[in-house]
């Protein structure tokens, strides 16, 4: 398996970082994860301005255009041969001096790797539970995808490692925030329903994805603070990122729910899968 780093595309066995990058010492680094079809990203643009927005906030001095990546994933897709992988593109800030820095990283770590994936297959489903662990604040004015990812350990610790088992999060007032990996919605009658970005979630890329073809789909959307009950009382539940794309949740807690087999979400679910094929 090959890995680009810093303009290199390199054996993982020969990957190596400093013991002074900033993002290994402080946790001064963001990353996208995102999956490509037939060898071709989607929704690139929208990772990208994350990314990008993300470095702004951290200090770090980089900027990386569309034509950067895919030319990134051009040289990985030739060295890996997978045209269906997971990808994970990190910016670390780089090396420092021992101690916090107030002044711009100018020498970032870019390093990319994939995880070959196969060709995306049909919906499935999974078990929501309710985690007594809380979902921590963001560090700043709103949460990074960044290195910083303990209360995920945490979370995952205690969900277990059954992949048909997704934890959610409640935040520390017990509004209902998202999952370990993920973020949640549900439906009610003609409304979807997702937790508003003041709960401290990521504002995940295809979470904004689904929630514009929600409209295109004819559903209301309503982003807010809800509670346990009010998830309970849905009509079905799921929850979407950017690897396992749309996965409905035929339980939550000790309610039941219709999964897969739910109407909204398999409308959803095949508005998703055109998107991917256009």
């Amino acid at each position: 398996m090959y890995t680009y780093v810093n303009g290199q595309v390199i054996q993982n066995n020969e990957v190596r970082i400093s013991p002074f990058d900033h993002g290994f010492l402080y946790g001064v680094g963001v990353f996208e994860t995102f999956r490509t079809y037939d060898g071709k990203p989607f929704l690139l643009d929208e990772h990208l301005s994350r990314l990008n927005d993300s470095m702004r906030e951290l200090n770090i001095d980089l900027h990386v255009t569309r034509s950067q990546a895919e030319s990134i994933l051009a040289q990985l897709n030739e060295a890996n041969g997978w045209n269906n992988a997971y990808i994970r593109f990190n910016v670390s800030a780089g090396d420092g001096e021992i101690g916090l820095q107030t002044a711009p990283y100018q020498y970032p770590n870019v390093i990319v790797f994939q995880k070959e994936l196969k060709p995306a297959g049909a919906m499935t489903e999974k078990q929501g539970v309710w985690l007594d662990t809380r979902r921590n604040r963001p560090e700043g004015g709103y949460r990074l995808k960044s290195h910083h990812y303990l209360n995920n350990i945490f979370g995952k610790r205690e969900a277990g490692n059954d992949p048909s088992i997704e934890g959610l999060f409640l935040t520390e007032d017990g509004f209902v925030a998202e999952g370990i990996v993920s973020n949640l919605f549900w439906t009610k009658k003609k409304t979807l329903y997702t937790p508003a970005l003041q709960t401290g979630i990521l504002n995940g890329v295809t979470r904004q994805f689904v929630m514009k073809i929600a409209h295109k789909a004819g559903l209301n959307v309503e982003e807010g603070l809800y509670t346990v009950d009010d998830v309970a009382a849905a009509d079905e539940v799921f929850v979407t990122n950017s690897i396992q794309e749309m996965v409905p949740l035929h339980q939550v807690g000790k309610k039941a729910f219709p999964g897969k087999a739910g109407n909204a979400v398999q409308q959803l679910f095949t508005m998703y899968r055109e998107a991917v094929r256009l």
